[in-house]
């Protein structure tokens, strides 16, 4: 999968030279991508839905405001009270004076009327309603406040270590804080944990009381292969997009914030997730691309390519093909092992505990710092957490530090 990560990488570099007039080797013609990484509210990240790899990214772990994404949180509350029992599609939600009063966008029913729970996430996916964001969370958490406390408290479960809610809806609020990084985490979360319900983030319409109500993802019909999730605006955040597609059997989850308009956030969003569709197939064809980059880490450019068939070379502009942050995991490679200890790494928590176990056995195989530490998948909670046991203290805290380096969910857990 590394090796995906760094073609990405390189294709995006590629990519970006047309926007220089450089010409590109005819081998390595992509879609073209412009990055607007001049905008100071941009950030933007491509991960792989399967692993959990992240492949690209641009600023994924700096704070920003996630704005009506939100609502993928307040609907991922919604979808485990569904799978526990505690609440039915046919229950009603009552709508109440402050979420009556809650500002566009919104369905707009009165204080004391009822929409189902059905018609109620539609309205969260498709309309982005604010009102029945608020209902749903009063009627889930008692209050808004007590339910934004359940949001981030599952936030953290799931690994979004840099994410705090304060509202159910998005709507502005200084405290209400994610990435695009755990963004994507929720992305990923919320269609492994529960697929049944996933199929909802890709309702281009559906027909409440006379009204056709359209969603706001424009991507979804088209991109092919796009299925979700969710847009989001707000002055303060810019245009937001969390988005997911399969092409080829390959899923890839595409987060991009703080777009200049609705349109330049679905053009960059589209051809990110686009670029790393095409360069998973030219991997799987075997294909390699030489190049060089002249790599800016403040402004991410200008990127130079250098076409090896002609022999081309400029040394001036020949830098690593790799970050410097991701290199560093690149080269630790396998470390001599310590004694077991009474140290403990989580790499994450899962519904089930299949999904746990395979966790462990994706992070086990690429990384050789837990091969003296114990498997174990033990349900807390609503939640099977993946941990190796018996580390030592340099084992877990070196071995995370590598995991977390290749933007996975590691936490180390000190002894009682």
């Amino acid at each position: 999968m590394y090796g995906f990560a760094r073609r990405l990488s390189v294709s995006i570099a590629l990519a970006a030279t047309a926007l220089t007039g450089t010409v590109t080797p005819a081998s390595a013609q992509i879609p073209y991508l412009q990055l607007p990484t001049s905008e100071p509210k941009y950030a933007a990240i491509v991960m792989d839905a399967t692993t959990g790899e992240v492949l690209y990214d641009k600023r994924a772990d700096s704070p920003r405001y996630p704005a009506s994404i939100t609502k993928v949180m307040t609907l991922y509350l919604t979808f485990e009270q569904l799978a526990s029992g505690k609440l039915q599609l046919d229950d009603p939600v009552i709508i109440s004076p402050r979420a009556a009063a809650q500002p566009p966008t919104k369905i707009g029913l009165r204080a004391g009327e009822t929409i189902s729970v059905r018609d109620a996430m539609s309205a969260l996916a498709t309309k982005s309603a604010n009102d029945i964001a608020v209902a749903l969370a009063e009627k889930i958490g008692g209050s808004e406040s007590r339910f934004a406390a359940l949001m981030t408290l599952r936030a953290r479960e799931l690994g979004m270590l840099n994410t705090h809610f304060a509202n159910a809806s998005g709507l502005p609020d200084s405290r209400q804080i994610s990435t695009a990084h755990d963004i994507a985490i929720l992305s990923r979360a919320i269609m492994r944990d529960y697929p049944q319900y996933y199929s909802l983030f890709s309702t281009q319409e559906f027909a409440f009381r006379g009204q056709t109500i359209r969603n706001h993802n424009r991507l979804l019909g088209k991109v092919p292969g796009v299925d979700g999730i969710k847009t989001g605006f707000t002055n303060a955040s810019g245009y937001n997009i969390a988005v997911s597609g399969v092409q080829d059997g390959r899923r890839l989850i595409t987060v991009v914030l703080g777009g200049s308009s609705g349109r330049a956030r679905d053009n960059n969003a589209e051809q990110l997730l686009l670029t790393g569709f095409d360069v998973a197939r030219r991997r799987d064809r075997g294909e390699h691309i030489e190049l060089a980059t002249a790599f800016d880490a403040p402004r991410m450019g200008p990127y130079v390519t250098r076409s090896t068939a002609q022999g081309d070379r400029d040394e001036k502009n020949m830098v690593t093909l790799v970050k410097p942050k991701t290199q560093a995991a690149v080269q630790a490679v396998s470390k001599p092992k310590k004694p077991a200890g009474e140290w403990t790494v989580q790499v994450g928590a899962f519904k089930t505990r299949k999904e746990a176990n395979q966790q462990l056995s994706l992070v086990a195989k690429r990384f050789d710092y837990f091969d003296a530490g114990k498997r174990e998948a033990n349900k807390s909670g609503d939640f099977y957490r993946a941990r190796f046991e018996g580390l030592s203290e340099r084992q877990a805290k070196d071995g995370c530090k590598a995991v977390k380096a290749k933007k996975m969910p590691c936490m180390v857990v000190s002894p009682a």
